[in-house]
Parts: C-alpha cells; sequence; structure tokens
C-alpha cells in the first residue's frame, strides 16, 4: 500500500493570498509603512518574498571551495617567511604578502612556499618589470597561482598621486610589463568604497567603472582581474552585492571579449569595528565573513578583533583564522553548492542591485569615465555624502554599535592598550586631486572616551 505523500494534502498559496492574510493580521494599519522598509541604496525590502512574483533566478559563482587566507605585511624577509609557513600549518590555505617595495628578495620568498598548493597574492604599491619578471619565472616553473595586486587607478583614489613610474604613466608601465600569462596583475581596490562610507550600490558601480578604466588603457587584459572587497554589517545584502558584482563584471567584460570571470578576494569591514568593547568586533567579522561565504569569494583574509589598535600579534592572528577554520570544518560553510540558491530575497536583492549599480555605471561613463569623475572631486563628493547619512544615524543611535553607541561599558579602558593609532590619519603632501578617505562611524566617541580616560588618569 502506498503511504500519501504528506505535502500533496497542502495546497500552493500565491503570494496575493499571503498578502491579504498579513493585511488582515495588521488590523487596519498601513502594510508600507509598517512592514516595508528602505534600505539606503533605495531599495524597498518588503516582509515576504514568493516564486509567482517573477524574479530572476541568477546564477554567479558557487561558494564552494573558498580559500582561508593569511595577511602578511613583509618588513624582515625571514620573520615573514616563518610567519608563513607556520600560518600554513595551522589552517591557513592561501597567502597575501604586502611587498613594500621592489627591492624585496622575492626569489628568496616564494622559494620557501609550497606553491604547488598554495595560492599567493603579492600586493604590490609599485609597478616593475623586474619584479614582475621574477614572479612570473617561479609562477610558470611552479605551475603556481600567484595574483599580483597592482592598482595604480585605486592608488590614486587612496593617495591622491599615481605610483611613481618615471619615464611613462601607470597604464603603459602596466602594459610594458613582461609576458604575464601564469599569474594575474590587475587589481581593483573595492574594499576602499566601502571603508570610506559609500553605500553597496556606489560601491558596485564605482568597482565596475574602476575596472573599466583597465580595459580602456591595457590591451589584451586575458587574466582575471582580482577585486579586494570589504564586506560590511547588512548580512543579505552582502551576500547579494558579491552576487552582483560577478554579474556586473561578466556583463561589461564580454563587451571586451573577457571572458575569464573575476577573482575575488573578500576581507570585513573596518567601518564598523570599534575600539570599545572590542570582543564584538568577532562577532561581527563573524557574520561578515559567513557573508563572504554565502556570497561567493573565492578567498577570504579575517580582521583580528584587535587589529585597530595592536600590531599584529600570535593571538589575534590564531583567533581570526579559527573563525574562518570553525566555519569551514565545524559549520560546514564550503560543503554547500550557492547556498543562497533558492531565496527569492536574496536573488531580488541581487537583481535591484545590480540594475541600480549598472545604472550608476552608465552615468560615470557617460559623464566621462571614472577617471574624469575621480579628478574633479565628483566621486568623493557622493561617497561623502553618503557617509554623512550614515553617520548622522550612527551619531543619532538609529544605526547601533553594541558597546559603542548602546550598552557601553563605562568601565573599558583603552589608552594604554594603543600600540597603533586607531583613527583617521592626516599626512600633509601635495596631491593630483584629493584622497578618498577611510574612516569608522565610532571615531569621534571613541576619541571623547579617551579624553575622558586622559581627564580622569
Amino acid at each position: 500500500m502506498t503511504k500519501p505523500k504528506l505535502f500533496n494534502t497542502f495546497g500552493p498559496v500565491s503570494s496575493k493570498q499571503w498578502k491579504q492574510q498579513i493585511q488582515f493580521e495588521l488590523r487596519g494599519a498601513d502594510y508600507n509603512e509598517t512592514l516595508v522598509w528602505e534600505s539606503p541604496e533605495g531599495i524597498k525590502v518588503k516582509p515576504f518574498y514568493h516564486i509567482d512574483e517573477g524574479t530572476a533566478i541568477l546564477q554567479p559563482k558557487s561558494a564552494e571551495g573558498f580559500s582561508i587566507c593569511e595577511d602578511i605585511f613583509v618588513f624582515e624577509l625571514q620573520k615573514s617567511i616563518a610567519r608563513a609557513l607556520d600560518c600554513l600549518s595551522r589552517g591557513a590555505e592561501s597567502l597575501r604578502f604586502h611587498i613594500p617595495s621592489a627591492d624585496t628578495e622575492i626569489e628568496k620568498l616564494l622559494s620557501a612556499l609550497p606553491l604547488e598548493t598554495t595560492p599567493v597574492y603579492l600586493s604590490l604599491s609599485f609597478i616593475s618589470d623586474v619584479f614582475i619578471e621574477k614572479v612570473a619565472a617561479f609562477a610558470k616553473d611552479k605551475k603556481a597561482q600567484i595574483y599580483c595586486l597592482i592598482d595604480p587607478v585605486g592608488h590614486l583614489a587612496k593617495e591622491g598621486n599615481w605610483i611613481d613610474t618615471p619615464g611613462k604613466d601607470n597604464f603603459k608601465a602596466i602594459a610594458a610589463l613582461p609576458d604575464h600569462d601564469h599569474m594575474s596583475i590587475i587589481s581593483i581596490d573595492a574594499g576602499l568604497y566601502q571603508n570610506a562610507g559609500a553605500n553597496i550600490v556606489q560601491q558596485l558601480a564605482y568597482s565596475l567603472s574602476h575596472a573599466n578604466e583597465y580595459f580602456n588603457h591595457i590591451p589584451d587584459i586575458s587574466k582575471p582581474p582580482v577585486f579586494q572587497v570589504s564586506i560590511g554589517s547588512n548580512y543579505f545584502f552582502e551576500i547579494a552585492k558579491l552576487r552582483a558584482l560577478r554579474i556586473l563584471f561578466d556583463l561589461v567584460a564580454k563587451e571586451y571579449g573577457i571572458e575569464t570571470g573575476c577573482h575575488i578576494i573578500a576581507t570585513p569591514s573596518k567601518r564598523n569595528k570599534t575600539l570599545y568593547d572590542y570582543n564584538v568586533n568577532m562577532l561581527r567579522t563573524t557574520t561578515e565573513c559567513m557573508a563572504a561565504i554565502a556570497g561567493g569569494a573565492d578567498a577570504i583574509s579575517n580582521m583580528p578583533y584587535d587589529a585597530l589598535y595592536h600590531k599584529g600579534n600570535e593571538f589575534g592572528g590564531r583567533i581570526s583564522r579559527n573563525q574562518l577554520l570553525i566555519l569551514k570544518h565545524e559549520s560546514y560553510f564550503d560543503k554547500v553548492e550557492n547556498p543562497a540558491d533558492g531565496s527569492y530575497y536574496i536573488e531580488s536583492l541581487t537583481q535591484q542591485l545590480a540594475e541600480k549599480a549598472l545604472t550608476l555605471f552608465k552615468e560615470i561613463e557617460a559623464a566621462g569615465g571614472f577617471l574624469k569623475q575621480l579628478s574633479d572631486g565628483t566621486i568623493n563628493k557622493k561617497i561623502n555624502e553618503s557617509a554623512a547619512r550614515e553617520q548622522e544615524l550612527f551619531d543619532s543611535g538609529k544605526e547601533v554599535l553594541l558597546g559603542t553607541n548602546k550598552y557601553p561599558n563605562k568601565n573599558d579602558r583603552m589608552k594604554q592598550e594603543l600600540e597603533l593609532f586607531p583613527f583617521v590619519k592626516i599626512k600633509p603632501r601635495k596631491t593630483l586631486l584629493t584622497p578618498i578617505i577611510e574612516k569608522r562611524l565610532a571615531e569621534k566617541i571613541e576619541q571623547e572616551r579617551l579624553d575622558t580616560e586622559t581627564e580622569n588618569s
């Protein structure tokens, strides 16, 4: 005897029926005013989403296979090598080295690493054909995954000046680099816009237009560019942001005959991190890393909970790495292919963010392109306006950072803990344009509390 299937006894419920039931339960209250809220990007978020509303099902990259990335700033070469090997032995799966100078003995660094099994990112603030030639030789010989993260447009946006390349402009300097078939050399610092206070639509549009400058100026980009993205606290929106980024990049890249897709390294945002009640930063970075995984990042580098005020240390690094290890090996976040699949809410957010960002991208290009709007201050102005609106929400208590503007622990004392300066640094220098400044929401409150500590000490 065949048993009846349980769910066959329940008929489908349309979105219209759901809305009618919700309206009944509201007992006369306005549906839109009570249950629909609007994001900073102008997206109206509904209380429910349904398959019959015609949301397009998008197919961005799966989250399966993300690598746990460790950031290492190279000052003393042997110490950096030792730390890299130690991190790999403790669960790191890829490495991002921040290289200060073309004089760094890159052959010595790379020869000490298991390149056959370890993707390596080299974050460079210089352009050197000799340096790239050495790296390319290693990449070819070891069949290694090496990404040289060179981003002169991002350098201009952040520092106000181009990278110093005597005798030629930055684009020509990159185009003149030796054969790099075995590695990628173009990077887009999308995290700058998030950390400076841009909303998600702006982040996507500016990152896309930023990348488009490379397509316009550098011929024969065959390897996928690397987007370095910062992940904020709006969980579902951040998942949708990464998905929309891939869709938008593919759309633009195809116009140039590029079919390789993009590569994404995600890092938690600095904007919502706090000096006081710093342990809460671990909760923030955990949810941000979860969003990065679900959004389909290729590599994720976590931020230590004490990164604002402590120099790099073994304990902070171990905790940040273990957060990702728990997500991967105990929470099985890498076992589900495209975990956001079937979520009509995330599909709707992805579609709306992509459409709004594409519209803004087209406006930027019609107005002369990203570099023109960066030079005339338009990009900076728009980001500052967005950041000011968010800062106003935070200052009024409508946007909450627990332990800082809500439920603060008045007994916290941080003045003696500061190994690093945790606020915006002013560097007087001559620049071609006004740089985009990264700033945390909590800086004003924290400075006032530190002043109070000084007065009471």
